[in-house]
């Protein structure tokens, strides 16, 4: 696996990261407890050593299973993780006071079998909190050795300002895909003027950029995409254009429309790093692929023209999800 580096932290990652959310939480029933570790410990054994949790997922067992798939391995991997909910749930809104900072810090060290956390990010930004209090009460747990390096999740330019001046950042992660482009406007922008990595979530489109998701498809109650607007029927047959000309993109180019929409966020900068998730190991295998895809400019200006002309239908969040959606 290639490896990058975010920004100019010099911290050292696999150039395709493992998002771990999925594995329990988000997207209805996982593929069972031991199932997860196994999957977390084949993706390393493929090269992967950056992996993506937060207290949130679970909430909380999904720290526990990364703590037990990689605690022999740890030294040779970095592991990401979140505070920024009260109590660890979304659903209660935002909570990034100093003192649940260090709470959520010290919990979070125990469930992840480890003496440090290598990423620490906020996982959304909290209006009742100044942002210098947030990088603040970070800095300190940096100074203490429990935290290596800051990050923000889904901040907007001047929270990120704001942080970077007290605390550098090291990276900031946010959605962004081939049909999620927002970052592009003011975020990537600074994130090159600052020196500061940047990790895409959902890089496949939370599923429906891989080609495997149609009109008919049906999810569970307990799958979050079954009350996105993105996702109803009607957006994803409006979308499905976009789907079909990566799937042409693709087959020209023999590999997947999964590979091929993660090799272009890796061609956008060489500080990004994607983090897909999956629960299966060809699934895992195939985004590992994208690593080693190059796109040719003529390749890039096909999917560009394809963007340009394509538009994507329906918000990435419901109304009662919105403050997900970031600041």
């Amino acid at each position: 696996m290639k490896k990058r580096t975010l920004g100019t932290s010099r911290l050292e990652v696999s150039a395709i990261g493992f998002g771990c959310m999925g594995l329990n939480f988000g997207y209805g029933p996982g593929p069972g407890r031991q199932a997860a570790v196994k999957l977390i410990r084949d993706a390393f054994e493929h090269g992967v050593t950056f992996f993506d949790t937060a207290e949130a997922y679970g909430p909380f067992t999904n720290e526990e299973l990364i703590g037990e798939a990689l605690a022999a391995v740890r030294d040779q991997v970095v592991i990401a993780t979140k505070f920024g909910f009260l109590d660890g749930v979304p659903s209660n809104g935002v909570d990034s006071r100093p003192q649940r900072i260090r709470a959520v810090a010290e919990a979070s060290l125990k469930r992840l079998r480890t003496d440090r956390i290598d990423l620490f990010y906020q996982h959304r930004v909290d209006p009742n909190v100044p942002m210098e209090d947030v990088a603040g009460a970070v800095r300190e747990l940096i100074a203490a050795g429990k935290v290596r390096h800051f990050g923000l999740s889904e901040a907007g330019l001047a929270s990120i300002r704001r942080a970077h001046a007290v605390q550098p950042v090291t990276a900031v992660q946010s959605e962004y895909s081939l049909w999620w482009r927002e970052p592009e406007a003011d975020v990537l922008p600074v994130c090159a003027e600052l020196g500061i990595g940047f990790v895409p979530f959902s890089p496949l489109g939370k599923g429906f950029l891989t080609g495997t998701i149609g009109a008919d498809t049906t999810f569970g109650k307990d799958d979050f995409r079954s009350i996105v607007p993105r996702f109803s029927a009607e957006a994803r047959a409006a979308n499905q254009a976009l789907v079909d000309r990566l799937g042409e993109i693709a087959a020209a180019k023999r590999v997947t429309s999964a590979q091929i929409a993660l090799a272009w966020l890796l061609s956008r900068k060489p500080w990004i790093v994607p983090i897909p998730g999956t629960t299966k190991l060809h699934r895992l295998q195939e985004n590992i692929g994208a690593a080693d895809v190059v796109l040719t400019g003529a390749e890039l200006q096909q999917i560009e023209a394809a963007l340009g002309q394509i538009k994507v239908v329906g918000e990435r969040y419901p109304v009662q999800m919105a403050a997900l959606a970031g600041r």
